[in-house]
């Protein structure tokens, strides 16, 4: 729907509401209490998702098979433990365009990078950098200078930052690092949306470039995954690692995911920290000294899964599977840019989305722009009118419409509040 066609009332967004043939999957979460006489206004799904109604029923079919079997469980439960995390295959797949055995639930997403980086992370003398944008999420930072010195590099030599250029991070200043010091890195590790500005990065683009220098291409997709489209096997990065409790809805801590594209399969056993699940499942129970690996992105998953942790993962992805991708990601973009709308609308010369219009998922980032405003008081009055969304510092109050449980009622709601929490907070 064009911009244009928007009208600024109630009704207006009752009737889009009305239209949307998603809005039923609202009343499957469930919402936290109204506080000081105002609803819920839930905008933190880049943050932490809302919990499904249907979790309980399933953590509840869990339990009962783990007290009518016990260890047996884990052939004759409904959803049998030894597999168990296999059933979270399909949705993972087609979340992020990938084959079924290119992706795997294992882990959180941190961890799953540093498994990952162990196989992709090869340096050598000639070859050890590693790039990551300036921005990065600290967690990446982290991880990415920690393996830099466990293989005895420094990471003020071999950390390489590709800065934003007014909020956004261009290609063009991406290839000229890679013209420059393109021999020398041995990986590019970058977002698939940056988590601040809420930038979709041109992932396609980035890989391209990556193999065309020689370099191993990962991504963290913590918050792109059942935010935009992705086509990870087409576009082939080596890698991708992504949580689950944020548009995922997985709960807070849930079992992550990672992509391992095919063409790494092959090579098994000397890049991977290995463990009892890496072994094929046809020799695992054997119990011999000869590791057989198996031949998918099982390999890198070293243990076994932890089932109710992964529940609520497996529910949710379930819903995705039914509500359709495809319908979610237009109505997430018809939300986004009916708050902009919105926002432009009343606070045109007060309060600025950074994130691009034409490269975004459902993240809006807004900053202040009058001078006589405080941002983060601002921020703190909508917390007291319950809107939850989050503050990042320095200066950005980040809200993200879920196309999955949010209503267009609910976008107006938080632009009308935003009107008084700017009163409130006006020098």
């Amino acid at each position: 729907m064009n911009k244009s066609n928007f009208e600024t009332n109630r009704t207006y967004a009752k009737y889009l509401d009305s239209q949307d043939d998603l809005n039923h999957y609202r009343a499957e979460f469930l919402f936290p209490e109204d506080k000081n006489d105002y609803s819920c206004v839930y905008l933190c799904g880049n943050s932490l998702g809302l919990q499904p109604k249907k979790v309980k029923h399933y953590l509840n079919e869990e339990l009962d098979d783990w007290s009518k079997y016990g260890v047996h469980g884990h052939t004759k439960a409904g959803r049998p433990w030894l597999t168990y995390h296999l059933q979270a295959r399909s949705g993972f797949a087609e979340l992020t365009g990938s084959l079924e055995h290119e992706v795997i639930a294992m882990n959180t997403l941190t961890v799953n990078l540093h498994m990952l980086m162990t196989t992709f992370y090869r340096p050598t003398q000639k070859r050890f950098k590693i790039l990551i944008e300036s921005t990065a999420f600290p967690s990446d930072r982290f991880a990415a200078e920690s393996q830099i010195r466990l293989h005895g590099f420094d990471p003020k030599e071999a950390l390489i930052e590709w800065h934003p250029k007014s909020d956004e991070l261009l290609i063009d200043d991406l290839q000229q690092i890679i013209a420059t010091q393109g021999d020398e890195i041995a990986l590019i590790l970058v977002p698939g949306i940056q988590y601040y500005s809420g930038q979709v990065l041109p992932i396609q683009e980035i890989c391209q470039i990556a193999k065309q220098a020689g370099c191993n291409i990962g991504l963290d997709l913590a918050h792109a995954i059942g935010n935009i489209e992705l086509e990870l096997h087409d576009w082939a990065p080596d890698f991708a690692a992504w949580c689950t409790y944020k548009y995922l809805n997985g709960g807070p801590g849930s079992v992550g995911g990672a992509f391992i594209h095919e063409m790494h399969h092959g090579s098994a056993g000397n890049e991977q920290l290995l463990g009892w699940w890496s072994n094929d499942l046809k020799s695992r129970f054997k119990m011999g000294t000869e590791f057989v690996a198996a031949k998918d992105a099982d390999l890198w998953q070293v243990s076994n899964p932890p089932v109710f942790s992964l529940t609520p993962v497996i529910t949710s992805l379930h819903m995705f599977q039914e509500a359709s991708f495809k319908k979610l990601r237009k109505k997430s973009i018809q939300l986004t840019n009916y708050m902009e709308f919105l926002i432009q609308d009343s606070f045109k010369d007060k309060i600025d989305s950074i994130t691009p219009p034409l490269n975004r998922g459902c993240q809006l980032s807004l900053v202040i722009l009058d001078k006589n405003l405080n941002g983060k008081g601002i921020f703190n009055s909508l917390t007291e009118k319950n809107v939850i969304g989050d503050w990042r510092e320095p200066n950005v109050i980040r809200m993200a419409p879920t196309p999955m449980y949010n209503s267009f009622e609910d976008v107006y709601e938080f632009v009308e509040r935003l009107g008084a929490a700017i009163a409130e907070n006006t020098n």
